[in-house]
């Protein structure tokens, strides 16, 4: 049987908001793996879908740079291990020189940025204030009109592509995408694999047992398409004004949405969970 921590069943319960011992419970049944529990639940219960895992390894910032012309743009995401070290001016000096040889480049390789000059003032950086430095990953996006936005705590960026329109318009856009999270441009842009298991998970919900195959299929579609309605970035209704969505604003201004990237920082990341006692216990014994 999984072991099942304490913080496990923390996480749990914060991302689905049920009670203690039936977050345990299913993360038993699940074999620890949270996704599957949190899948298993939405199941049995007919709770909609979780937050996101809030806990992330790594801080630092994310940075984006645009072209005058907005011909193209990058997004640099560089890691710190701490929050207090992000904030710090010469690291933030030294993610602007990374952000401006990216941009000056056009390169979205890590390693072949770095070699060099900006591999040695990384290194210089982490002897002077004491902590791991990363640059993470570095994305360059081209097309017709390209902007970004950067959220004022400098942890969420995204970059948006038109045909037509101008920055200003992308921009905006880009800042929706920043504060809405969506999953996907375009409704078509869905993997089926996401559209199956979101059809498996509302077809095992509680309101749908005991009817005919028909039913649940037409029941199933309705919520299927709310579903893409809600995750797709042209069909959601607009940050700055809710009356109109995102696809209608960039019509409307004679544009089209190409495609978009939202970094935030440490998406992705693990970090072993520890709680204080048994932290300090080891530290001791060490």
């Amino acid at each position: 049987m999984a072991n099942i921590s304490a913080a496990m069943v923390k996480d749990l319960r914060e991302r689905t908001g049920l009670g203690m011992m039936e977050c345990k419970k299913a993360l038993v049944e699940a074999g620890g793996d949270i996704d599957k529990a949190i899948d298993d639940l939405r199941k049995s219960s007919g709770m909609k879908a979780a937050k996101k895992a809030s806990r992330v390894a790594a801080d630092g910032v994310v940075s984006v740079k645009v072209a005058d012309d907005n011909s193209y743009a990058v997004v640099v995401e560089v890691n710190s291990e701490t929050d207090f070290v992000a904030r710090d001016d010469n690291f933030l000096g030294f993610v602007a020189k990374v952000v401006d040889k990216a941009f000056a480049d056009k390169q979205e390789d890590v390693a072949a940025l770095m070699a060099g000059d900006l591999e040695a003032a990384r290194e210089a950086l982490v002897q002077k204030i004491g902590e791991n430095i990363s640059v993470r990953r570095i994305m360059v996006v081209e097309g017709a009109v390209v902007d970004g936005y950067v959220h004022s705590n400098n942890r969420i960026a995204s970059l948006v592509v038109l045909t037509g329109g101008e920055g200003e318009l992308a921009r905006d856009v880009a800042m929706h995408v920043a504060a809405v999270n969506p999953r996907v441009a375009k409704p078509e842009d869905m993997p089926q694999d996401e559209l199956d298991r979101e059809k498996e998970i509302i077809k095992a919900q509680p309101d749908m047992e005991g009817k005919p195959e028909e039913i649940k299929e037409k029941m199933a579609g309705g919520r299927l398409k709310k579903f893409l309605s809600e995750n797709s970035l042209v069909e959601q209704p607009f940050v700055k004004n809710p009356d109109q969505t995102v696809g209608q604003l960039v019509k409307a201004a004679g544009a089209e949405l190409v495609s978009f990237v939202r970094v935030e920082v440490g998406e992705g990341i693990e970090v072993e969970q520890k709680d204080f006692a048994t932290e300090v216990a080891e530290q001791l014994k060490g």
